[in-house]
């Protein structure tokens, strides 16, 4: 019988930041990650979808929750992909491009059922309950925010409180949890990531193209390559908001160099690394920056992989819980 094999400083190290942030993840609660002041936009589902992008654009956010009205209750939450779905249905249908600025937000259901695609987000979790679960909840439902409901004491019906953010609960983790230096294992030691098959474009690419690689391999941004493989941009879900928030669906046949000149003067850009990089230096960029993606390269800025925030949240959760739970 062989002896097993002693573990190693890193592999302690990476072990134990692990087991702290999960620690820390199952004693907070939502409500700690929300800021001192902040404000929530709430949308009724019997608004125009067009109203909608308009309020999303003046306030500068790119979801919201949705509300029904006619039975109080919370409806789900209104994402990019819920406009990127109503583009796929105006390509499909262009004859109801005169109907579109009429759709209010109740008819998104409709949209979805017309071009097959997954129904609007509506998983929700109550603001006491441990973020670690709001994590697991989010990973569950491949969601990258989560709406907290609370129950109203006088009326016992549903009230949104707010939205947490995958950005804003690693963040959080990054500023309170000391232990995210313990992970100290490079990228390329760790299975976090996507390196292989990776969906990619260049600035002649036009956006509906664009928009059909978001579905059909149901991500949220699209690296830009030159013609020698570097990364010159990157092309986010998002964008599609900035081109269609004056409901001009014309702007969809601009190519990516066009419609990247469209961005905010707030835009923060975009984030790299090198498969050398180390999470906690990682974190440390996430405590100091809005980041929501990182886009891996090499020496010659050529395109390695994609890791997000999904992908780091996975792994700090996920990683090595099999082995935990038999140690508990």
């Amino acid at each position: 019988m062989t002896s097993p094999i002693p573990e190693s400083a890193i592999d302690r190290d990476q072990r134990i930041g692990l087991q702290r942030i999960r620690d820390f993840l199952k004693v907070r609660t939502s409500y700690d990650v929300l800021p001192l002041s902040f404000r929530l936009i709430i949308f009724d589902t019997s608004l125009l979808v067009k109203k909608s992008l308009t309020i999303l654009t003046q306030n500068g956010i790119v979801s919201a929750p949705l509300w029904d009205s006619k039975t109080s209750t919370f409806a789900g939450l209104l994402t990019t992909s819920d406009y990127i779905n109503l583009i796929q249905y105006y390509w499909q249908n262009p004859d109801a491009v005169n109907r579109i600025d009429q759709f209010k937000l109740n008819s998104l259901r409709d949209i979805e059922r017309a071009i097959g695609v997954s129904p609007l987000e509506t998983a929700s979790i109550h603001p006491l309950k441990p973020l670690y679960e709001a994590c697991r909840r989010m990973l569950e439902t491949r969601a990258r925010r989560i709406p907290l409901v609370d129950i109203d004491d006088e009326t016992g019906r549903p009230m949104v409180v707010s939205v947490v953010t995958q950005y804003r609960i690693l963040k959080f983790v990054a500023v309170n949890v000391h232990e995210t230096q313990y992970l100290r294992k490079p990228l390329r030691h760790l299975k976090l990531g996507t390196y292989k098959d990776l969906v990619t474009a260049n600035m002649e690419t036009t956006v509906f193209e664009l928009i059909h690689k978001l579905v059909n391999y149901n991500i949220s941004s699209v690296p830009i390559l030159n013609s020698d493989g570097v990364v010159t941009n990157v092309f986010e879900a998002v964008d599609v908001i900035t081109l269609i928030k004056g409901a001009n669906y014309d702007e969809l046949n601009l190519n990516v160099g066009e419609a990247l000149q469209k961005r905010p003067d707030e835009f923060p850009g975009i984030y790299t690394c090198s498969i050398d990089d180390r999470l906690d230096t990682i974190f440390d960029t996430i405590r100091k920056s809005r980041v929501h993606r990182f886009v891996v390269i090499d020496e010659d800025s050529r395109l390695v992989g994609v890791l997000t925030l999904s992908d780091i949240l996975e792994y700090i959760l996920l990683e090595g819980e099999a082995d935990d739970s038999k140690t508990e």
